[in-house]
């Protein structure tokens, strides 16, 4: 049981590093195509094109810093500010490219973007452009963000020779990125007309129809300090109702999710219908 459990971890862990690092070479992809964008702009002189390109660097730079500091903790985007992030993370394709990008914006109202599904919802966005551009088909991109109130929804349409469908190579960056999210890709091309990709991402963790083999065998302990995440109670409390430091509650809620494979503090509440809880 215990071999099982830790193989199955190991999986989960490996897949999430797999994934991240997707996602950064995603990115690095596209800072490196923006980089060559104004390079390769004909109507730009050669000290136009070396500013314009040491400025999509040095904002490249200060990018990087940003994520690396929200990375480090749980966070909301509101879904109009990820919006925008992705518009300044294709500007300069906008800009320099040969690609002609349309953005429809969110409604302002919508509901805000769990951190990893804003993350990931750009990725996919910026795997579909580069897609097009490394194909030269496509000469115009429109790309819509919407929210349902459960769902995140992303409609992305070109004008290419319409021949992708949802097994072609070219997309399954997009579909891994969809299937790691628990979300639905739907494809819909037409010959000569271009291609429609439908995502659906869910903002809510999906919770588990029962607890299975990793929660099966938890010390008293561990039982305990679930019971109190469950319950809405901070690693603090915890502590003092139990009778142990705030560090202990938090290595076991640390072995606890290692053990699950939940990705954050919510997902782990979920297994028993509890509602996310704060630090």
């Amino acid at each position: 049981m215990a071999t099982v459990s830790h193989m199955r971890s190991a999986r989960v862990r490996e897949s999430e590093q797999a994934r991240a690092l997707a996602e950064q070479s995603d990115r690095h992809a596209v800072v490196l195509e923006s980089i060559l964008a104004p390079l390769r702009a004909s109507r730009l002189d050669d000290r136009a094109a070396r500013q314009a390109a040491l400025d999509i660097a040095a904002g490249a730079l200060v990018e990087v810093r940003t994520t690396a500091d929200e990375r480090r903790q749980d966070f909301l985007e509101p879904v109009v500010g990820a919006f925008e992030r992705l518009k300044r993370d294709l500007r300069p394709l906008v800009r320099f490219g040969q690609l002609d990008v349309q953005f429809v914006e969110p409604p302002s109202n919508g509901r805000a973007l769990p951190g990893d599904v804003a993350q990931s919802a750009r990725a996919i966005v910026r795997s579909a452009v580069l897609a097009f551009v490394d194909a030269a088909e496509a000469t115009r991109v429109r790309i819509q963000w919407d929210c349902d109130g459960l769902n995140l929804l992303i409609a992305i349409r070109d004008d290419g020779n319409g021949e992708l469908d949802a097994h072609d190579d070219t997309l399954r960056p997009i579909a891994e990125h969809v299937t790691a999210l628990d979300g639905r890709l739907e494809v819909a091309s037409t010959p000569g007309w271009g291609t429609d990709l439908g995502i659906t991402i869910p903002l809510d963790p999906v919770q588990p129809t029962a607890l299975g083999d990793d929660l099966t065998d938890l010390t008293a302990r561990e039982r305990d300090v679930l019971h109190g995440l469950a319950s809405g109670s901070r690693n603090d409390e915890i502590a003092r109702e139990l009778r142990i430091s705030a560090h202990t509650v938090k290595f076991h809620i640390s072995k606890l999710l290692k053990r699950t494979g939940a990705r954050n503090r919510a997902e782990l509440a979920a297994l028993y219908g509890a509602a996310p809880t704060t630090r």
